[in-house]
């Protein structure tokens, strides 16, 4: 009986992504009944596919461990979001000559006909956000953290000059920069650490349980929200609490919510951004702490009304257009 190479080259590339796979999820991927599916399994093992069969009750199938497939094979949307993937995340770690290496092979393998539209692609690409400049982590502490974060391994860090043996929770990316929740055992607190800052990742012996209803991201948030600044603002916003978040975002305020007014907590290392933000939001609000604020709001409102009664008569005023001039007008 015939076997559709199409549907085993799809039934390799799910047993590619990893893990065990159950006969009732491989052939609901597949469109196909259990029987189809072991025939499909008996061919790549005929092609010397190393397929491992696991029995019992959460039993499957799997490829051996260490097997190495064969030459890459990509379909046209695959390959575009497999280069364009690694174009955008220049910067997102100490890898960027690897990214260069990689993109470079992967042109290679691929097909004339896809290799040169995606030639074109690259070619007429432009990015207007420029590459991240904030320091990358290491891919060697990256790869240590996760690791000992998934088998609740206690890790030996060189962080900022100093040794420490933390219990890592989660690994969070957040505004272009890694982070990692984790129990600081010199001193007992939760931390978040930035992966950039780390000299050095060692896994430790033993195992750790992490907290119940852990969420590593809320906390690296909290964490950022809640850092030492020069000023604590506090505010009372009348809104909701997604209205307030359009503006003030986790990693800013911390908001307790109320009815209707919610506590805004906010800590800065400079004030002059805030009022731009209150105005923005369109809310209203009060202002519990620092006084220096209210003056500070008051000034934005001051410049607001005076450009607002602001006459413009005057042709030749710089700030006055013409409707009817046509360079003026965006289309």
């Amino acid at each position: 009986m015939s076997r559709p190479t199409a549907q085993v080259l799809t039934l390799l590339e799910l047993l590619q992504s990893g893990g065990l796979r159950t006969m009732t999820e491989l052939a609901d991927r597949l469109g196909v009944d259990p029987r189809t599916v072991r025939r499909y399994i008996d061919h790549l093992i005929d092609l010397d596919v190393p397929v491992e069969s696991v029995r019992g009750r959460h039993g499957g199938y799997r490829l051996a461990g260490g097997y190495r497939l064969p030459p890459l094979m990509l379909g046209d949307d695959e390959a575009v979001a497999v280069l364009l993937g690694l174009i955008a995340g220049r910067g997102l770690f100490a890898a960027g000559a690897a990214a260069e290496t990689a993109t470079a092979k992967i042109r290679r393998v691929l097909p004339q006909r896809l290799a040169s539209r995606l030639d074109a692609l690259l070619e007429s690409l432009a990015f207007t956000a420029a590459p991240a400049e904030t320091p990358a982590p290491s891919s060697g502490v990256l790869l240590t953290i996760s690791d000992a974060v998934r088998h609740h391994r206690p890790v030996t860090i060189r962080y900022q000059g100093r040794h420490r043996t933390v219990h890592p929770y989660g690994l969070v990316a957040h505004a272009g920069k890694w982070y990692v929740t984790a129990l600081d055992t010199g001193i007992g607190e939760e931390r978040a650490f930035r992966l950039d800052r780390m000299a050095d990742a060692r896994t430790l012996p033993g195992t750790f349980e992490p907290p119940p209803d852990l969420d590593p991201a809320q906390r690296v948030l909290d964490s950022l929200a809640s850092a030492p600044y020069r000023h604590e603002v506090t505010l009372h916003i009348r809104g909701s609490v997604p209205e307030i978040r359009t503006r003030l975002p986790a990693s800013v305020a911390i908001i307790a919510e109320g009815d209707p007014w919610h506590r805004v907590d906010i800590r800065a290392e400079s004030l002059d951004w805030i009022p731009r933000v209150l105005a923005s939001l369109d809310l209203p609000f009060t202002i519990e702490r620092p006084a220096e604020l209210r003056d500070l709001v008051r000034a934005l409102a001051d410049r607001l009304t005076t450009s607002a009664d602001r006459l413009t008569t005057s042709a030749a005023d710089p700030f006055s257009t013409s409707a009817a001039d046509p360079a003026l007008r965006l289309g």
